[in-house]
């Protein structure tokens, strides 16, 4: 009987982090999905710590990962949800021997971040592997509305994700001490979860102007029928932007620094097509500034690039960036004979994706200030990769842009999901963050992960933005690769003496 209580327990669990993320966004719900997973886990063998946290992701990813049914079909939606879910079955097999070695009996309040530490070592892994890693779903991108975001900017995504993890366990902790009538341990896990919670707050995360500031404007076209067969109607979708440019400066809305537009907003390259060509100089020459859009690169010969294009006014090209991580089944098909046995869909992807070089900057030529400034580039899931967004702007980068396409995705709460990461990603930099989409939501975000402008979704829709240029380096963005691998690296050691400990009880004459 206790085992299947705590069965239930975990899917509960798994329920209640689903509703943490958006379209739910019920961001309280996550300390408390991480209290039940604990008492789930109380007592668990190494295997049962294994079934109980794949049960726990996959009832938490199923219906967070719903926008690959939709874009995918069922049976890649299944696999992807199937196979993450393994990295909290993995979770919960190394709490097992950490708990069973009694290494934390003389100190329990050592539990609390032992546990949370385990759990972001395995967020670091599964943002890493395979095939480049799956960031999505870490628990700080439920918590883009909560005060615990602003530890981003201490310590990125890993920082923020363990101190909510913390809270959690001590929710946990607060509730068993109260069952044994233990006054002040409660009282003082209580204490710590609160302080914890709100501790962010104190953090001096600055959003003014430190180099001036640039004139956005930011183009969301929207596409053909929903998004169905939008890359088979690219050229339409390249004169919905050229026609929300032109709705946009037809409404004056001031100077114009920069135009934006998504990705994949101009599938025809320009740079081999007059007709494309003509139409993005002619938006650049209307809004009397240069034009970033994202195109697709067919020229190398093993595949193609997923690129983003400055564009000038006279119709030369400014810089390019090319996408350095595509999406493995998505925008690229591993190991595609085998994945070929599951779904035909992967057929859809005729040439693949090729990862591009370099750090996803550009210097975009600002003639009002008659100098150049750096921007960040990131295209589409990339805002998921602490290290691309973190070298960008340790390259100089003072602004982040996040051009992506949500067209293949609906009605779901994909984009809602990106824009959260988005905000983290503001937060953990300290630069103003545009997402621009082709269909929303597209947004513009202040350094404390504030949404000051937003769109609707499958929406045509124009955002005019005068925003802060900075230059100072977060703590996040300067110890980013030390807190990567120590939140990587330090719990697999607490796991391996865990794991020592048992085996030398285990045989011990």
């Amino acid at each position: 009987m206790s085992k299947f209580r705590n069965l239930i327990a975990a899917v509960v669990a798994g329920i209640l982090m689903t509703l943490a993320f958006p379209d739910f966004g019920i961001w309280p719900l996550a300390f408390v999905s991480i209290a039940v997973l604990w008492f789930a886990l109380r007592g668990a063998t190494a295997w049962g710590g294994f079934l109980l946290g794949w049960a726990f992701g996959i009832v938490f990813l199923a219906p967070l990962l719903w926008w690959a049914f939709v874009a995918v079909g069922p049976i890649p939606w299944i696999a992807l949800t199937i196979a993450e879910a393994l990295a909290f079955a993995l979770f919960g097999m190394a709490w097992a021997h950490v708990r069973r070695s009694g290494m934390f009996d003389e100190r329990q309040w050592a539990m609390a971040p032992a546990f949370a530490a385990l759990w972001v070592a395995v967020e670091q892994l599964r943002s890493m592997l395979p095939f480049g890693g799956f960031p999505w779903g870490r628990i700080a991108h439920a918590l883009a509305d909560s005060p615990t975001a602003r530890f981003a900017w201490l310590g990125g995504v890993p920082l923020a994700s363990f101190i909510a993890v913390l809270i959690g366990v001590l929710i946990a902790l607060v509730i068993e001490f109260l069952i044994l009538r233990r006054a002040l341990p409660a009282a003082i896990a209580l204490f710590v979860a609160v302080a914890a919670l709100f501790g962010g707050i104190q953090l001096p995360i600055n959003i003014q102007p430190q180099n001036g500031t640039i004139a956005l404007g930011i183009i969301q076209g929207d596409v053909p029928n929903n998004g169905l067969d939008s890359f088979s109607q690219a050229r339409l979708v390249t004169q919905n932007h050229l026609a929300g440019t032109e709705a946009l400066v037809a409404s004056d809305p001031g100077p114009i620094d920069l135009l934006v537009w998504p990705e994949n907003a101009v599938d025809v390259d320009p740079r081999g097509d007059a007709e494309s060509a003509a139409d993005v100089t002619q938006a650049a020459q209307i809004a009397n500034a240069p034009l970033l859009f994202g195109t697709v690169d067919y020229t190398p010969v093993e595949g193609r690039y997923n690129t983003s294009v400055l564009w000038s006014t006279n119709g030369d090209v400014l810089d390019t960036y090319s996408k350095q991580r595509p999406a493995p089944f998505a925008e690229y098909i591993p190991i595609r004979d085998i994945a070929r046995i599951f779904s035909a869909e992967v057929d859809r992807v005729t040439q693949d994706v090729i990862p591009g070089v370099g750090v996803a900057t550009m210097d975009v030529p600002i003639a009002s200030r008659n100098e150049e400034v750096r921007i960040g580039t990131v295209i589409c899931f990339e805002v998921a990769y602490d290290q691309i967004v973190r070298d960008a702007v340790a390259d100089g980068a003072e602004l982040l842009i996040v051009q992506t396409n949500n067209a293949s995705f609906g009605f779901t709460a994909e984009s809602t999901q990106q824009l959260a990461m988005a905000r983290l990603r503001a937060i953990e930099t300290g630069r103003v963050t545009i997402q621009d989409s082709t269909v929303g939501v597209s947004a513009v975000i202040d350094p404390r992960g504030r949404v000051l402008q937003e769109t609707g979704l499958f929406t045509a829709e124009q955002m005019y933005a005068d925003v802060a240029l900075r230059t100072e380096i977060t703590p996040a963005v300067r110890f980013g690769p030390v807190i990567h691998w120590g939140f990587l690296i330090v719990p697999w050691f607490i796991l391996l003496f865990a794991v020592r400990g048992r085996l030398a009880k285990r045989y011990e004459w």
